[in-house]
């Protein structure tokens, strides 16, 4: 379930540029992707940001709404900004784009969204597609163990690094520029199934975590240097896919 707020006020767009990891000064050319980090660059939220006249949408999952708009009111301070739940909802597919539907900004499979009466999904195997390409979820691949570069935030257009300052974006930053990422979010060939978040074992270390399955692929948080060779997940047996993300 996803949840819409609508973001107001004369300040909302400064407001928003000094908290998020994307551009908001890019809204004009449609929705964003972004995440909301901790000081140390660890993640506590991801959602999407619309433009809508004088309002700047919100869209977000429900389990972690709350305490994102909690988050958020504390950075406001004096600014001029209100947050209130929206009238709008959201509808997702991934066929034929309705009239005003908006295409997902982190990857065209993942189809267009729709803000207005209906709530709901149009039955798409939403698990096979972020399998299929890399596509972290919220609460699940994203937990606040996460930074965002191994989650894969760069390639769904998630993070801007010319932008400027942000909460988090010192660590991200360095993360870009000046280290070498040695784990992150990847596709394996799964044989068998196991329970999501359970431990990754290659030569009797835990070298990551198990996460969606689907049609005989899995992903998962992993160090990179765990691909060259076979592992297990409790009763599953795993192997490296074709895909690697690495921001």
């Amino acid at each position: 379930m996803r949840k819409i707020f609508d973001i107001t006020g004369q300040d909302r767009e400064h407001f928003l540029q000094g908290l998020v990891s994307n551009d908001v000064r890019r809204l004009a050319e449609g929705p964003l992707y972004a995440a909301l980090l901790t000081p140390q660059g660890k993640y506590l939220a991801d959602f999407f940001l619309i433009a809508r006249g004088d309002t700047i949408l919100l869209d977000i999952e429900e389990t972690i709404a709350a305490a994102t708009v909690a988050r958020l009111n504390m950075y406001r301070l004096r600014a001029d900004v209100a947050i209130a739940p929206s009238a709008l909802s959201v509808f997702c597919g991934t066929g034929p784009a309705p009239e005003g539907a908006m295409a997902d900004p982190r990857h065209p499979a993942l189809g267009w969204r729709l803000y207005g009466a209906q709530a709901g999904e149009d039955g798409s195997d939403w698990d096979a597609l972020r399998v299929a390409h890399l596509i972290p979820a919220t609460g699940i691949e994203l937990t606040p163990e996460t930074y965002i570069l191994e989650a894969g935030f760069e390639r769904l257009n998630g993070v801007d690094f010319r932008k400027g300052c942000y909460v988090g974006q010192e660590v991200t930053a360095r993360m870009k520029h000046k280290t070498e990422l040695r784990k992150g979010l990847v596709q394996l060939a799964i044989s068998g199934t196991a329970p999501v978040g359970t431990a990754i074992e290659a030569g009797g270390k835990a070298v990551g975590t198990l996460f969606t399955q689907s049609g005989g692929k899995a992903l998962a948080q992993l160090r990179l240097d765990a691909l060259e060779g076979p592992m297990t997940a409790g009763e599953a047996r795993l192997r490296a896919a074709e895909a690697i993300t690495k921001a």
